[in-house]
């Protein structure tokens, strides 16, 4: 199922680095402070009372709206309904919790204990650069396998002709609505977003129909298919010749990465990829048809 296109204006949306400088701004007993309605993508001057802090479209956040965001360090918040809620989406398609996790930049999202990128050390968007920098120049037609928040699509569609990002879980796209770093998401005229399970999915797909291929799944105990031989065939398939894929795996270093590498590798050459290079940088591997 494709989504439509369509210009994303989520809510304002708020975490506790948000917050932390009105407080502050407050116990100094300052009447002003600058802070940022959609998690840092940009910042603006509100006016502080006894209520609470006023934006300059006149929604309050009254101080113990403030508290609460500032004591919850694992949520973002969005008005929704005059009322700043945690953002957060139970699935039914998967059985999984999704919530919108915040960094010092963009937000990652939470499913079922699992952070969905790097945040040690490191922001998502810059992590998501990385996977985009491995495969070099990224230019043509791209697959992304796992849309998530959309920052890999995003990316890519800065220097790509086309990226076709594929989610299994609405749940995810209906985070992504609230999450104001996935905007372009839903405005790009260049990305082309498909609702489905990029398993069936994919075979839809003619062969050699891309020139660049990101296999970002989640982790191997949430989505052990999207490792499999088979799904590596497919993506094998529809890779031109020439053409390039990044898998993301994880810190090559780690002990689980160390323990699932040799089986990904082995299933990868059988599927077709005979020149396989590390990428430690980018916590994956680069692999060349």
């Amino acid at each position: 199922m494709e989504q439509p296109s369509e210009v994303h204006a989520p809510p304002p949306v708020l975490s506790h680095y948000q917050v932390a400088p009105l407080l502050d701004a407050r116990r100094a007993g300052q009447a002003q402070a600058v802070t940022s309605l959609d998690l840092g993508r940009s910042t603006l001057m509100v006016s502080l009372s006894e209520q609470g802090a006023l934006f300059p479209d006149g929604t309050l956040l009254r101080w113990q709206d403030a508290a609460t965001i500032a004591a919850t360090p694992n949520a973002c918040f969005a008005l929704r309904n005059g009322a700043w809620e945690p953002i957060r989406v139970f699935s039914e398609t998967t059985g999984w919790v999704r919530s919108l996790y915040p960094t010092p930049g963009a937000p990652t999202t939470l499913v079922a204990g699992f952070t969905m990128h790097r945040i040690k050390g490191i922001d998502p968007w810059e992590d998501t650069r990385r996977k985009i920098r491995a495969l070099g120049s990224v230019t043509g037609r791209v697959l992304d396998t796992a849309t998530g928040l959309g920052y890999t699509a995003i990316l890519a569609a800065r220097s790509a002709q086309e990226v076709v990002t594929v989610e299994l879980d609405p749940a995810a796209i209906e985070l992504a609505r609230l999450n104001p770093w996935s905007r372009e998401l839903f405005s790009d005229p260049r990305i082309r977003l498909i609702v489905g399970d990029v398993g069936e999915v994919i075979r839809s797909f003619a062969d050699a129909s891309f020139s660049r291929v990101i296999h970002d799944p989640p982790a191997f105990a949430l989505a052990g298919e999207l490792y499999s031989g088979a799904f590596y065939r497919q993506l094998y398939r529809v890779l031109k010749t020439g053409g390039r894929l990044f898998h993301y795996l994880g810190d090559l270093e780690s002990a689980a990465t160390r323990t699932l590498l040799p089986g990904v590798q082995r299933r990868l050459r059988e599927a077709g990829f005979t020149r396989i290079v590390r990428r430690p940088e980018a916590f994956g591997l680069l692999c060349f048809k």
